[in-house]
């Protein structure tokens, strides 16, 4: 069995490591003093190097090399994830006191350190208080916020970055020649963008990649992890400014076929559509709606579908142009009147009071629900009861044109695949039990496909995606950056 690439080019000492810099300079500095911490905490997400400098730190403070089969008594590694528990802790507060058998400093490396239960932090807090002057304590962690403060404070702290992406092209850039893999630029773009910062997983998707033999482009990592291709993400983009239901429909359909991944797909979408606002595009409120949707729609059951949902609700969301004002939130019609001049109360209306009548402007409100006059609260009732106990059909079931004549509730879809999902046995008894129990009579609920349906999307919550005063644009480009971790706006 051959060695997994990861593990042949680990790095075995300090000069090795990528993309470290800053914790390799003060580390370096360190022991070049012979200034040894006697606990450290390294933090960071995974595949960026934490286990590893640890090892090379463990072997350096003693003097020792460190090669892949390097072993030694002295230095003692232990998995928090499966010895969580007290018991295993006192064993080692009880064994640290113990000198080295052969070695400077006795070294524990206590990986994943966050999984420790609160009784063995306790336990584990008393050694760092009081910890014997040849005991080192190296702790790692992806999830820094679970490590009690108690244990934090008594440590020296070395917070990992994710690899930028320069770095990690041109680290597989340098593998890849010793390896003999042809692979150009762009593929190892692609695999570096996908692995997300973590240098290990892109050393892992370049190996995944090797098994052909053969030369390796961008199309050939885009078909094996699933990616989507650069004309479909700007498909999307396009078909969305234009409000194109049926174009987002097909070029989804597409992408499923091909086996693109919709999460992906979706986070790669919210990327095209972050670039635009802060280069100066839209930023409306909708907008900043539709990225967060993006962001959590992998997380869903099923990504395609709150992936195809989320961008139709936005395609569905009429333009209108831009008003200086908004209009008002709540009332049907707006009131404009002339002030007058100041008069005392004893006295009589002045005559002129006629000239000064309020106008009233008419505020353009959405189509209503098409239902009997004795259920008009029915259908957003039910929408509130079938949200909180199924959020999935809730954003299916929003985009129907419902009709309730006596005990029969038809929906009305534009289309067939969210027809489809309604019509599913157990979720259509769900909406006729939900039905049945606000109208206090027995309902039949039928799913019905019909393309021109007019979907009643823009309800009187809804606001138009360019109807937003200047001061909610200013808001929202904050909140597209603070989506997407912090970012540099653009004026």
């Amino acid at each position: 069995m051959g060695l997994a690439l990861y593990r042949k080019y680990r790095p075995k000492g300090l000069a090795d490591v990528v993309g470290q810099d800053h914790i390799v300079r003060t580390l370096r500095a360190a022991l070049d003093s012979g200034k040894i911490s006697h606990a450290y905490l390294f933090t960071g997400p995974r595949g960026v190097g934490k286990t590893s400098v640890a090892r090379i730190l463990a072997h350096e403070i003693n003097g020792l090399p460190y090669t892949d089969d390097s072993m030694h008594l002295d230095i003692i590694e232990i998995d928090a994830a499966s010895n969580r528990r007290i018991d295993e802790i006192r064993d080692l507060r009880d064994k640290v006191h113990i000198a080295p058998t052969s070695a400077k400093y006795k070294v524990y490396i206590i990986d994943e350190v966050h999984m420790l239960t609160r009784e063995a932090f306790n336990a584990l807090l008393k050694t760092l208080e009081e910890p014997p002057a040849h005991a080192v304590f190296i702790l790692a962690t992806t999830e820094a916020h679970k490590v009690p403060d108690t244990i934090a404070s008594r440590t020296q702290r070395f917070s990992f970055k994710p690899i930028n992406q320069a770095d990690t092209v041109s680290h597989l850039q340098d593998l890849a020649k010793q390896e003999k893999i042809t692979i150009d630029d762009e593929a190892l773009t692609a695999l570096a963008e996908h692995a997300g910062g973590s240098f290990r997983d892109s050393i892992n998707l370049l190996d995944q990649m090797v098994g052909s033999g053969e030369a390796i482009h961008k199309s050939d990592v885009e078909a094996m992890l699933g990616l989507p291709g650069t004309q479909t993400v700007d498909g999307l983009y396009e078909a969305l400014t234009t409000s194109d239901v049926a174009a987002i429909a097909t070029l989804l359909t597409e992408a499923r076929i091909g086996g693109v991944n919709a999460g992906t797909l979706a986070l790669a979408l919210g990327e095209r559509i972050r670039n635009d606002v802060l280069a100066g595009g839209s930023a409306s409120t909708n907008t900043v709606a539709l990225l967060r949707q993006l962001v959590t729609a992998a997380g869903e059951r099923d990504a395609f579908i709150a992936l195809e949902l989320a961008l139709f609700e936005y395609a569905a969301v009429p333009s209108a142009p831009r008003a200086a004002v908004p209009p008002a939130p709540v009332a049907m019609v707006s009131v404009k009147t002339t002030p007058a001049k100041s008069e005392p109360i004893a006295e009589p209306p002045q005559p002129q009071a006629k000239e000064q009548a309020p106008e009233v402007e008419p505020v353009l409100m959405p189509d209503p629900v098409t239902m009997s006059a004795s259920d008009e609260s029915y259908w957003e009732e039910l929408l509130a009861v079938i949200k909180k106990s199924h959020n999935t059909v809730y954003s299916v079931l929003r985009m129907a044109q419902p009709q309730l004549e006596g005990d029969k509730l038809t929906l009305f879809f534009s289309f067939p695949f969210h027809q489809k999902r309604i019509s599913e046995s157990a979720t259509q008894k769900r909406i006729a039990d939900a039905a049945s129990a606000l109208l206090g009579r027995s309902i039949e609920v039928k799913a019905v496909h019909q393309k021109d349906t007019k979907a009643p999307i823009a309800r009187a919550a809804k606001v138009s995606r360019d109807v937003a005063p200047a001061v909610t644009e200013i808001s929202s480009l904050k909140d597209v950056s603070a989506i997407f971790k912090g970012a540099e706006l653009v004026d």
